[in-house]
């Protein structure tokens, strides 16, 4: 088949969930004989490589984008629907639900389509009232315009049925597993393996990156919180982080080294995840994976991962507290991280990419689909939800 996967910021990926989840399944679509399309936006880092037109078998697209937090998303995904690469394409995947407005353009050109529609972006502190509204219309649309949806945590799968009574397709993400990470870089950022407390997360209010610093530093923890991450557009979230943050906590900035990134997953006392309103993280995952014991935000979706094996936090307060007790008995700690490890085996990128697989299979066979839900919310579920998580 001829796949094509648009909506992300391509790859190769850095630590973003759709560029993990594309380029883990997108080689392994390749390994299996398809050709895959990737479209992608430059990057944001003005020392970065210069693109490419291959990578892993993919086959890449660049397009340009436009720089502002509400238009670049859909702005390039609308670029990259009427790209005449995309002719011939047996089916597409779309991912983020807010570039549904571009699905019959499509569907128009006679390709099938499937959505992953991604978390609850509407209740995304960033976007604002206006934002928030649209976010919930796409969802709407993404519901109506979708030849399939794709969800990847229970959580969101029981949403779209509760609030549009909606079929998905539940497609979680993979976990990779580091058996021998290694620790040899850490010594030139001044870390040793078991002596940090780590956080890897985009700056954004909904990652409580500033409420983790926030419960770190009022904790009488001796070894350093180090922080990975950053995000265009939140200079003031950066500037409340850093004001918040004392000199036992070290800002790294964004890392797009994945070897140190998993040294860092690997070698940390606790891993912090603030992740709030996606569904399957991957870098929740990703740090299962590598055995790092975790504290996640109280939600559905972090208990969905990693259920009795993470200590969970909802204020600062707990983060003071969780981080204290980590330091004051080291050895249980580490062996929450392994049993974690264990029970992570269950996300398997091989399974998920032959999920992908079958669907775009059964995409191509029934061609665009003329009957799909209205897309009208019950009103039953919103409320409740909000509640749940």
């Amino acid at each position: 088949m001829q796949i094509a996967l648009l909506g992300t910021r391509g790859v190769p990926a850095r630590y973003g969930g759709f560029e993990t989840c594309v380029e883990e399944v997108g080689r392994r679509l390749v390994a299996g004989g398809h050709q895959v399309r990737v479209y992608c936006r430059p990057p944001y880092e003005p020392d970065s490589p210069p693109p490419l037109a291959e990578y892993l078998g993919m086959q890449l697209v660049q397009l340009p984008v436009v720089r502002r937090r509400f238009l670049e998303t859909f702005a390039h995904t609308a670029l990259s629907v009427v790209h005449p690469s995309l002719a011939g394409a047996d089916a597409a995947v779309v991912f983020n639900a807010a570039n549904a407005p571009m699905l019959p353009a499509v569907r128009a050109r006679g390709i099938p389509v499937a959505t992953h529609v991604d978390g609850l972006e509407w209740r995304r502190g960033k976007w604002g009232p206006t934002g928030q509204r649209y976010y919930r219309l796409a969802e709407s649309l993404a519901v109506r315009w979708s030849d399939a949806l794709i969800a990847d945590a229970q959580g969101i799968a029981d949403y779209y049925t509760k609030e549009f009574g909606a079929d998905t397709e539940l497609i979680a993400y993979g976990a990779p597993i580091l058996t021998e990470p290694g620790s040899a870089r850490l010594a030139g950022l001044g870390l040793e393996p078991g002596g940090y407390h780590l956080v890897v997360a985009r700056f954004e209010p909904e990652n409580h990156v500033l409420e983790i610093v926030q419960g770190y530093v009022a904790s009488r923890a001796r070894r350093p919180l180090v922080v990975v991450g950053s995000a265009p557009y939140a200079d003031d979230y950066t500037a409340r982080i850093t004001a918040a943050s004392d000199g036992r906590v070290r800002a790294l900035g964004g890392l797009w080294d994945a070897d140190l990134i998993n040294e860092l997953y690997a070698g940390a006392l606790t891993y912090l995840h603030g992740h709030s309103v996606g569904g399957t993280n991957p870098s929740l995952l990703r740090a299962a994976g590598a055995g790092a014991a975790t504290v996640a935000y109280d939600v559905n979706f972090n208990r969905e991962v990693a259920g009795e094996h993470a200590r969970y936090f909802s204020t600062p307060a707990d983060v003071a507290r969780l981080v204290e007790e980590a330091e004051q008995d080291p050895g249980a700690t580490a062996a929450r991280g392994a049993a974690l490890q264990q029970s992570i085996r269950r996300y398997d990128w091989d399974t998920v990419a032959t999920q992908y697989e079958d669907l775009c299979a059964r995409l191509r066979a029934a061609g665009p689909t003329r009957h799909r839900p209205t897309g009208r919310r019950s009103g039953s579920a919103g409320g409740a939800y909000r509640h749940t998580v």
